[in-house]
C-alpha cells in the first residue's frame, strides 16, 4: 500500500461525514467495461470485499480505492483489417473509399473487434487525512493522478484540491544536499540518483548502488546537471525516491517499522495504520526540509 506518494492540499471547509462520502462514491461505483466499451473508471471496496463500504475509516484516516479498466485493440490489427475491407470494396465495386469512408470503416472495425479485446485493470489508493486536510494518492504518474483527481472532484461535491508546493523546489534542494553532502535533519541520502543537464544537450547521468558523497557527483551538479530524482531514507524507517515534481516513488517501509507486530496484526487495517502512521510523520519533515509549504494566494 502506497508505493508512490503525491500530496494535495484540501481546501478549507470541506468535511463530509463517512455516510455522505459513502453515498457520493456509490453513485460512481465501478462497473466493468461493456462489450464495446474502451474504458471504465469507478470506486471499489478498499478491503476487496464485494458489496462492502467504498470508504474505510482506520485510525481516523479515510481510505478509498479507484479502479480503472481499459480495453484496447492493437492499432496494427485495426489498420490491417481496415485495409482488407477497403481492398474488398475496391475489388468488388471498382472504387476506392474516400478519407471519410475509410475512417468510418476503421471505427467499425475497431468496434467489431472490441468484444475480443483483453482488458487491463489498475487501481489507485486514495488517502484523506481529515486532521491535516491532506490528500495522498498512490499514483505513479501525473497523468494517472490527474485522472484520479478528476474522478474525486466529479464524485465529491465541494471538494477542491491543490498540489502541494514548497518554498524551495525539490530540484534546488536536492542539488544543495548533493553539493554540501549534508542531507536535511532526519534524512539520509542513499545510493541512487539521476542528474539531467538543463542545456540543449539534455545529457543524463544515473547512479545506481553508488555512493553519492563524492567529488564526481558534486562536480556534475556544479556543472549544471540538476537532480531529477534522489533516493533517500527518513528516520531509518521509510525509504523512497524524491522527484523534481515533489513525488515520492519506490516507497518502502523498512523492517524496523514492523518490529513488535505479530502475524495476527496483519491485514488491511494494520497495513493502513502502518502506512498512514509513518507517512503522517515523514511528510511534515519533508515539507520542512523543502522550506515549508508555500502559502496559497
Amino acid at each position: 500500500m502506497f508505493k508512490n506518494v503525491m500530496v494535495y492540499r484540501v481546501a478549507e471547509g470541506w468535511s463530509p461525514s463517512l455516510e455522505q462520502l459513502e453515498q457520493a462514491l456509490d453513485a460512481e461505483r465501478f462497473v466493468p467495461c461493456g462489450a464495446s466499451q474502451e474504458k471504465s473508471v469507478g470506486w471499489v471496496e478498499p478491503r476487496g470485499e464485494a458489496f462492502g463500504p467504498l470508504v474505510e475509516a482506520v485510525s481516523g484516516q479515510r481510505i478509498l480505492k479507484l479502479k480503472i479498466e481499459t480495453r484496447g485493440v492493437p492499432g496494427s490489427v485495426v489498420t490491417r483489417k481496415t485495409k482488407e475491407r477497403c481492398a474488398h470494396i475496391e475489388a468488388t465495386e471498382g472504387r476506392k473509399p474516400g478519407k471519410k469512408e475509410t475512417q468510418e470503416i476503421k471505427e467499425d472495425v475497431k468496434l467489431s473487434l472490441m468484444p475480443m479485446a483483453f482488458s487491463k485493470e489498475s487501481s489507485v489508493w486514495v488517502w484523506f487525512d481529515p486532521a491535516t486536510n491532506l490528500l495522498v494518492l498512490d499514483a505513479g504518474s501525473q497523468a494517472k493522478a490527474d485522472e484520479v483527481v478528476t474522478m474525486l472532484v466529479k464524485s465529491l461535491a465541494g471538494l477542491s484540491l491543490t498540489l502541494i508546493n514548497t518554498e524551495m523546489s525539490p530540484q534546488s534542494a536536492m542539488a544543495q544536499w548533493l553539493i554540501s553532502q549534508e542531507p536535511p535533519a532526519g534524512f539520509s541520502v542513499d545510493r541512487e540518483c539521476e542528474l539531467k543537464a538543463a542545456d540543449e544537450s539534455k545529457s543524463v547521468v544515473r547512479y545506481v548502488r553508488h555512493p553519492l558523497d563524492t567529488d564526481e557527483v558534486k562536480q556534475h551538479v556544479q556543472d549544471g546537471k540538476l537532480p531529477t530524482r534522489l533516493a533517500m531514507t527518513w528516520d531509518a524507517r521509510v525509504s523512497f525516491s524524491l522527484t523534481e515534481g515533489m513525488q515520492l516513488k519506490k516507497v518502502t517501509f523498512l523492517d524496523v517499522v514492523f518490529e513488535g507486530a505479530s502475524e495476527q496484526d496483519g491485514g488491511f487495517d494494520a497495513d493502513v495504520a502502518i502506512a498512514t502512521g509513518e507517512l503522517r510523520k515523514l511528510l511534515p519533515d519533508l515539507l520542512e526540509a523543502l522550506g515549508g509549504e508555500m502559502a496559497l494566494g
